[in-house]
């Protein structure tokens, strides 16, 4: 199983953080490693002074694929759900200032979270889907998919230019506006339209 993401898909987010707007989509990867299992505590990590939280919408991969056309890149993922792109962003920062990889502050192990799926029916692909995180009880993340710079087949279908996709693997699509910092005691949850899809609770 791979699990890949899109970096700067909401241009806001783009901004809030000074990055460029992307010509094309930002792709990065992170292990198997770093999915937080189900049931599985999640604790914050000891090389960093600055989590941040990062919510997305999670595409789930059901066919095999490679050099897939953007126009039939709705027939390869049947499943999505909310996660959060855990970033350590002093890490992340640090490495950036050194033009380096950014792989210890966003591949470390558990740093994905990905909720309960469901069903993605080609109907609702052609809808904005929702999507919100609540940090403490109150919302601190809102998304759109209309807002998103690359669709879902963009960004399939790009990926795919470059890595093989399999049955399983994972797609963060990007984060909206509104990324913050999470502390030990904070409670996170995710909701996919009106439904909570995951809580976690930073030990």
């Amino acid at each position: 199983m791979k699990i890949f993401c899109v970096g700067r898909n909401y241009a806001e987010h783009a901004k809030e953080l000074k990055n460029e707007i992307p010509a094309e989509p930002v792709i990065f990867l992170k292990p198997k490693s770093a999915l937080l299992l189900a049931n599985t505590p999640f604790y914050y990590p000891d090389f960093t002074n600055e989590l941040h939280y990062e919510a997305e919408l999670v595409l789930r991969i059901s066919k095999n694929g490679k050099y897939i056309p953007e126009s039939q890149a709705g027939h390869y993922f049947n499943a999505i759900t909310v996660g959060i792109d855990f970033t350590a962003r002093d890490v992340q920062n640090e490495l950036k200032e050194k033009s380096l990889p950014w792989e210890k502050a966003k591949a470390w192990d558990c740093s994905a979270v990905v909720g309960k799926w469901s069903d993605l029916e080609s109907s609702m692909v052609r809808k904005p889907l929702n999507f919100s995180l609540n940090l403490n009880d109150e919302c601190v993340q809102k998304g759109n998919s209309r807002n998103m710079i690359f669709s879902f087949n963009r960004i399939i279908a790009d990926i795919s230019k470059y890595f093989a996709l399999n049955i399983g693997d994972l797609v963060f699509t990007g984060t909206p506006s509104g990324v913050g910092e999470c502390v030990v005691g904070d409670k996170l949850c995710g909701y996919f339209e009106e439904e909570k899809v995951f809580e976690l609770d930073i030990k």
